[in-house]
């Protein structure tokens, strides 16, 4: 059998169509989501980039120690 839709499949001999609220609620929910990432990235600021930091030189404690032998 070769199909191009999509199985629904019940559980313990229930049909499907129970939990077609619960799927179109999740769709719902993931098209508000996806509504407020596409604003997100349609507001989001163009950062200029950073002029390079100059190096710091820094002095570790410890890192003097000589090892004897």
């Amino acid at each position: 059998m070769t199909t191009d839709k999509q199985l629904e499949l019940g559980f313990n001999g229930t049909s499907a169509r129970i939990f077609g609220r619960r799927r179109e609620d999740r769709a719902a929910r993931a098209q508000w989501w996806f509504a407020q990432m596409r604003e997100a990235v349609a507001n989001a600021m163009d950062w200029s980039a950073q002029t390079e930091s100059r190096p710091e030189q820094m002095w570790m404690p410890g890192a003097n120690r000589s090892l004897k032998v």
